[in-house]
């Protein structure tokens, strides 16, 4: 049976460093036999997390509901039936894109977070698919992963969707020029991770 892999790609630019990324290790999966599909955030309707919790209210392993009415459960319904996710943003400030971060607080509803309990809880510990992470900077690579919180917060949602990140590939120096192909280098760490997303399982 093949592998269903969904990628959710939190750049900015279409066809930029992130993206040439998740193309190769999709590319790579899909020789594999695996089916594929790509979601860019900045196409997507969502709305940004209000703190209101009221999808952290009630128990169960299900995620909460949230009571806005946009896109997200549309895309967490893709991520329902994928095998395995590959998640990237580039680095913006530090951190990852707006976007990945909007999408990233949305994840709270995977959480049990009653009013009166100090923190939240996972809400089903269990992994139940594998990921790959991609990141990206302008800054050479050892200083942005040390500096930065890219790999971490995109490893936190992967958490949150009951994902083990098995893989990742950050790619420094990322902004020398306007259009830039990725290092042949990049390449091939990208479609050795996209052949063990085809092939690998918990």
């Amino acid at each position: 049976m093949s592998r269903n892999i969904v990628a959710i790609v939190g750049s900015y630019r279409k066809g930029g460093t992130v993206d040439q990324a998740i193309d190769e290790i999709l590319a790579a999966a899909k020789a594999e036999g695996a089916t594929t599909t790509k979601h860019y955030l900045i196409d997507k309707r969502l709305s940004y997390c209000t703190n209101c919790r009221s999808c952290t209210q009630q128990e169960g392993l299900k995620r909460g509901e949230c009571v806005q009415d946009d896109e997200l459960e549309v895309l967490l319904g893709d991520i329902d039936k994928a095998d395995a996710l590959v998640l990237g943003s580039p680095m913006n400030a530090g951190s990852v894109t707006a976007v990945m971060k909007t999408f990233i607080e949305r994840l709270i509803s995977f959480s049990y977070w009653p009013w009166g309990q100090g923190a939240p809880k996972a809400r089903d510990p269990e992994k139940k698919r594998v990921a790959v992470l991609v990141g990206s900077s302008a800054a050479p690579a050892f200083f942005a992963k040390r500096s930065g919180d890219v790999l971490r917060l995109l490893k936190t949602a992967a958490n949150l969707l009951g994902a083990k990140p098995v893989g990742t590939l950050f790619i420094g120096l990322a902004a020398q020029q306007q259009q830039k192909e990725i290092s042949k280098v990049s390449k091939k760490r990208a479609r050795e991770l996209g052949k063990q997303l085809a092939l690998s399982s918990l």
